[in-house]
């Protein structure tokens, strides 16, 4: 089940609710009984280093080393071939 985060309105407290997709989402913090609204909060995926891209993903064959380079010049932090 994914992991939501809401900060409540009136005391500002931050907290984790783990919730179905199929649940409504929370309306009251459980601290105050203030309103509250869902955060949006970073991912805890991430893929890096060369790993599974170079090792068969990539057009450039399976087996190299090394990722392709990056049309940006490998600038974006997820990019396989800025690690």
């Amino acid at each position: 089940m994914p992991l939501y985060e809401y900060r409540c309105d009136a005391c500002d407290k931050q907290f984790e609710l783990r919730q179905k997709f199929s649940d409504a989402p929370a309306t009251e913090c459980p601290s105050c009984g203030g309103p509250v609204h869902k955060l949006i909060s970073q991912s805890g995926f991430a893929l890096k280093g060369g790993g599974w891209y170079a090792q068969g993903y990539s057009s450039g064959g399976a087996g190299k080393s090394e990722a392709p380079a990056c049309p940006s010049g490998g600038t974006c932090a997820g990019c396989p071939s800025a690690a």
